[in-house]
């Protein structure tokens, strides 16, 4: 909406790209010794309270994501009041006051400064912004009067006007309107509407000659926007995640950060898919190397039956249809002989026994739901076999891996990234073979045909029956006789196995309390001793203390 009836004067917003930004008083952040910023850009921070989005700077360093909001200091002079400005406009016969206000009362936002017009009177004070909320006119507080009051207070308040305005760090979302946006009113546009600037019934219809600036005051102070600090977040144990929470959904170019204490959340929205993935890669990979520089520091002070290969946070999913518990965050580690599964990481020694469950790493199964690929060419394999979707839908495509335990039961976790995919599976891979390396041999307790007896996995002999009280042998294969197996899923397994000698093949029938974690045992072992015969797998890995580096 043109605000003077002529060509429309040049637009400021004292300037956006603003100083450089500066660690002000009003920090959060945890001094640092000269932290390297791995990574710098603009994002919009989301509220989810409010559905309000506002700019704001990122700052990533190894250790911290500092988040910095738009704000103005006093640069100069003696400051009055904390946060609150009173300035003087001196109305001229051309231009008025040189502004434009949205917002009102009426739509429960306050009213704001949307507009202010180059070389005019607001711009020559030097202590107005864009932003601006303003809370008095000539002494009369105006936080809970409409915008059609503001406007008339500003429109009859004189030719000297006061106001007393306090920058909004989170801008309201209708000061993004696009500037010009037709004004839905009757009567010729001389309604003024809380949604749109008001800049028509504030300036009149003057032309754009600009007035004599007044001369300033050596001791008035002077005001500067800048980019201060506002949330400090420590990226060591953090998580993220593109999915709204506690569902399956995506959310659309944005990721939310949580703090290792969990209360600390902020949501990041990015205007590009492939911008927020960026983001989430290089926070993620941060992340990751501070988990991995702590899993070195703690395995230096543990003996190598209880080093950590591996540990990092991942999504489980429900078997509950409830919509509030269709999944949660879970702190997962591969530690000595045990997967562990933390609701909060374990940080101090006594942590690691108050683990909501672990497993035995060498009775568990890890299988990945999906065929996974690289990032890059994760979006570009989807829109060629045309699986693109809304983000509001269910990923059917999320990348997802469980843990198959004893009785049939399992857990499904899904991480954000595939490379966060390989990274459990190889780990896992490598814990098991540590395991089983430590262990060498296990022997469950089962029955055939009446009789109770003891079968063996050894890595070094292979599979060995013998009776349960005498502990006499009844049969022995290695590894590579066995053919196949079949069971029932609940108690009885058939396994084949080929003589050495006449070739045939001759199949035991054993019955299992737990036939789930025997049968996970055996596929343990056996994957162990493949592995050890592999030379490409046996170079990639050293014992614990300081496979890490490998």
């Amino acid at each position: 909406m043109n605000v003077t009836g002529k060509p429309q004067p040049e637009l400021i917003e004292r300037p956006a790209s603003i100083s450089a930004p500066t660690s002000a008083s009003t920090s959060i952040c945890p001094d640092l010794l000269t932290p390297t910023l791995t990574k710098s850009g603009i994002a919009l921070l989301y509220n989810e309270e409010t559905n309000n989005t506002y700019d704001v700077c990122l700052k990533l360093t190894k250790e911290v994501l500092t988040i910095q909001k738009l704000d103005v200091v006093c640069t100069s002079g003696s400051e009055s009041q904390v946060n609150h400005r009173t300035v003087v406009l001196r109305r001229q016969a051309t231009g008025g006051l040189g502004l434009s206000i949205k917002g009102g009362a009426e739509h429960n936002v306050p009213v704001v400064i949307s507009k202010i017009f180059k070389d005019q009177v607001a711009d020559q004070t030097g202590k107005l912004f864009v932003g601006d909320a303003v809370l008095q006119v000539n002494g009369i507080n105006v936080e809970h009067c409409t915008h059609e009051e503001v406007v008339h207070l500003l429109r009859t308040a004189g030719d000297e006007v006061t106001i007393t305005v306090r920058y909004l760090r989170e801008v309201p979302s209708f000061l993004k309107l696009p500037l010009g946006s037709p004004v839905p009113s009757t009567n010729h546009s001389r309604v003024s509407s809380p949604l749109f600037d008001s800049g028509l019934h504030l300036n009149g219809n003057g032309n754009n000659t600009a007035p004599s600036p007044p001369s300033p005051s050596a001791n008035e102070p002077k005001y500067e926007k800048r980019w201060l600090d506002a949330v400090c977040l420590p990226l060591l144990m953090a998580r993220v995640s593109r999915y709204k929470a506690g569902t399956d959904k995506l959310r659309s170019n944005c990721f939310e950060i949580f703090a290792l204490d969990g209360a600390t959340t902020n949501i990041l929205q990015f205007c590009t898919a492939a911008e927020s993935t960026d983001w989430l890669q290089a926070i993620s990979t941060n992340i990751n190397d501070l988990t991995q520089e702590n899993i070195k520091m703690v395995n230096k002070y543990c003996s190598s039956d209880d080093q950590i290969v591996h540990m990092g946070w991942a999504c489980e999913s429900s078997e509950s249809s409830a919509p509030a518990e269709a999944s949660s965050f879970k702190f997962l580690a591969l530690r000595g002989p045990y997967f562990y599964i933390f609701r909060s990481p374990p940080i101090s020694a006594a942590d690691w026994g108050q683990a909501e469950t672990t497993y035995n790493l060498y009775e568990v199964l890890f299988k990945v739901h999906k065929l996974w690929m690289a990032d890059d060419c994760w979006l570009q394999a989807r829109l060629y076999l045309g699986l693109e979707h809304s983000p509001e839908q269910q990923d059917g495509e999320s990348l997802c891996f469980s843990i198959l335990v004893g009785h049939g039961q399992s857990h499904t976790f899904r991480v954000e990234l595939a490379t966060d995919l390989a990274t459990w599976e190889k780990s896992f891979q490598r814990a098991v073979f540590f395991e089983v390396q430590r262990i060498r041999s296990k022997s469950y307790m089962c029955s055939s045909q009446g009789n109770v007896l003891c079968f063996t996995i050894d890595f070094g002999s292979g599979f060995t029956c013998s009776e349960g009280t005498s502990k006499t042998i009844m049969w022995r294969y290695k590894f590579s006789q066995l053919k196949g197996s079949s069971d029932d899923g609940k108690t009885r397994v058939k396994l084949l196995f080929k003589n050495a000698e006449s070739k045939q093949i001759e199949m035991k029938e054993l019955e299992f309390a737990n036939l789930t974690a025997v049968l996970h045992c055996i596929h343990s072992f056996i994957a162990a001793k493949v592995a050890s015969m592999d030379p490409l797998f046996m170079c990639s890995q050293s014992f614990p203390g300081n496979y890490m580096n490998s």
